[in-house]
Formats: structure tokens, C-alpha cells, sequence
């Protein structure tokens, strides 16, 4: 999704729900296989990135925003995905920051990790896409104030929430977030990135199925350097 159209694409819940009701079964065919062109399926960075990922393992790392309708029809097809993946993958989400209320939804997605409770990812993207409840405000103390109460209806006390929304570690993490924003480059969500090296999405890819044959046929490529 582009900066320019990020709040359409996070009002047309209606529509973006029947694209995941067609795409939530995506996976890549056994046996298909592709051809990859750089510099159209896929970009080398200009400044690849460390990802401090352990030797032997490869990153894959998908840059996305909640309020985002193509990142919501894509969550699906990522999350079956990630249940089959090569075991040398390891698989992290980055929230893309550009501005306050992609901030206020890092804070959010880091405080859910912080808490334990990925569980609650896919709620996020629900409450924000079929409720129309974009857990953002005008002001940081007035998100909190919703997503202390998106937090409660799910079991966490506010004293729990409090420890992990003011911790160091979603601090950190949010700064980060926001800094690999930058240094990836990024324009568009969902941006997947593999190994600190190579960028690509949807629409490079072709699909969500060749997408996902992508970022793996990248990401053995990568494993064996």
C-alpha cells in the first residue's frame, strides 16, 4: 500500500474480507518452480542490512502496517506459509513507521509481543478492519487509553499492560522499527525482506503463491553463500 492511499485501504474492510475468505489457503505448488529476474520480481538493496539472525539461518522479515487492507488480505497466506517454512528461516514482522499512527500501532504490536500474547495479531487486524476501530488517535495518551482497553477484553490486566507498554524493550523495538523503515527503504506495504538483502511483494512477485515460492527460492539462495 502506498503512503499516499494508507487510510482508503484501511477503511474497505468489506472488500479486503472477501480477499482473504479466496487467498487464506495460499501455498506455494509442490514441485513449481520459477524464474526470478532482479529488478522485477525482486530489488537488491542498495544497503543491506545485518539482521543478527544465528549462523546457518536466513531472515525473512515482513514490513507491514495494521492498518494496511493488502497486508490484512496477505496475513493469512504469511501465517500458513510460516507453518511450512524451510527450518532455517526465521520469520519476524517489522511495522513500518512514517508517521504517528503507524507509531502508535508499533507500540501496540511490540506491547502484544511483549506480553506474550501473539495470539492476538490477528485480532489487531480484525478489530481494525471488520469493527472499524483503528486502535490510533490524535494523540499517543488517547491510543493508549484504546489499546489498553483492546488488551483487557482479552484477559491482561492493566497492570500487566502497563509493564510491557512503558518497558525499555518496546522502546527499543519501536526505535528500531522506525529506523529499518528508513534504512530499508521502504515505500509500500507489505514489503517482504529477505536476509537484510533483497526486497519484493505482492505485486513483484506476481501473487501471493509466487510470493511465497520467492521469498523461499531467496532465501536458499542466501542460506547457501
Amino acid at each position: 500500500m502506498n503512503r499516499g492511499f494508507m487510510i482508503a485501504g484501511a477503511l474497505a474492510a468489506a472488500a479486503v474480507a472477501a480477499i482473504v475468505a479466496v487467498r487464506a489457503c495460499a501455498a506455494v505448488p509442490a514441485g513449481e518452480s520459477y524464474q526470478w529476474e532482479s529488478g522485477v520480481n525482486y530489488q537488491v538493496l542498495g544497503r543491506p542490512q545485518t539482521t543478527g539472525v544465528p549462523k546457518g539461518k536466513v531472515e525473512v522479515a515482513e514490513v507491514f502496517w495494521y492498518g494496511c487492507g493488502h497486508c490484512y488480505a496477505l496475513d493469512p497466506a504469511l501465517e500458513s506459509w510460516e507453518q511450512k517454512k524451510p527450518k532455517f528461516i526465521e520469520f519476524v514482522r517489522i511495522p513500518v513507521i512514517w508517521g504517528q499512527t503507524h507509531a502508535q500501532h508499533a507500540r501496540l504490536y511490540y506491547t502484544m509481543l511483549a506480553l506474550h500474547r501473539v495470539d492476538l495479531h490477528t485480532k489487531i487486524f480484525d478489530t481494525i478492519h471488520k469493527e472499524g476501530n483503528m486502535l490510533a488517535a490524535e494523540t499517543d495518551e488517547q491510543a493508549r487509553a484504546l489499546h489498553l482497553a483492546f488488551f483487557r477484553k482479552f484477559g491482561v490486566s492493566e497492570a500487566q499492560f502497563n509493564a510491557a507498554y512503558d518497558s525499555a524493550g518496546v522502546a527499543q523495538n519501536v526505535e528500531r522499527a522506525q529506523s529499518l523503515t528508513g534504512r530499508y527503504e521502504v515505500a509500500s506495504v507489505p514489503t517482504l525482506i529477505v536476509n537484510g538483502t533483497y526486497s519484493t511483494s505482492v505485486s513483484q512477485a506476481g501473487d501471493e503463491t509466487r510470493l511465497l515460492a520467492l521469498i523461499n527460492d531467496l532465501a536458499a539462495r542466501e542460506k547457501g553463500r
